[in-house]
């Protein structure tokens, strides 16, 4: 990834990574076209995958704390550089109040909720660092009940989403 090997080009190493780069999108998943879902994966997947790819072998050789926010598909990470002494660090957060969430709509078009503040959200994270935390859950009640539920319950938390996704189509076609 040209980027990353601009960033070590450019300062030599990386001692935190945080990968939160994203884009947001709240509509029905019938009405969303698979290059929408392509640009989703593209920037909330593989960017950040990517992206930790190339540092990680600079991170490695100075075994440095790595913190992995908002992204699970290299959360088996976690244990495999534990040899490698890179300490991990799970963020799992609701919205945050950046243009990100300030721009996010419903797919009917309605503004979605703004989020936590980004300072509040910077404070956390450090704490975290601080603590050696291996994960954080820094996220409204109702998000971290997801997030808990998602984990120990996945079979009420799906309910629960389908019975949300069917209000959202009647109200669609009402």
């Amino acid at each position: 990834m040209a980027v990353g090997a601009e960033i070590l080009q450019c300062f030599g190493h990386v001692d935190i990574l945080i990968n939160n780069a994203g884009i947001s999108y709240h509509g029905v998943i019938m009405d969303t076209t698979v290059d929408v879902d392509k640009k989703i994966m593209e920037t909330n997947y593989f960017g950040p995958v990517a992206l930790t790819k190339v540092l990680l072998l600079s991170m490695i050789k100075r075994s440095l704390h790595s913190l992995q926010a908002c992204n699970p598909g290299i959360l088996c990470m976690h244990d495999e550089m534990e040899q490698d002494e890179i300490k991990m660090t799970v963020i799992s957060h609701g919205y945050v109040h950046t243009n990100l969430s300030v721009n996010a709509v419903t797919s009917d078009g309605q503004e979605h909720s703004p989020g936590q503040s980004p300072a509040k959200v910077a404070q956390n994270v450090l704490a975290a660092l601080r603590e050696k935390k291996k994960d954080m859950i820094l996220a409204d009640w109702l998000s971290s009940l997801a997030i808990y539920l998602h984990n120990l319950a996945p079979g009420l938390f799906f309910s629960i989403m389908a019975s949300r996704a069917r209000k959202e189509q009647k109200s669609k076609n009402s």
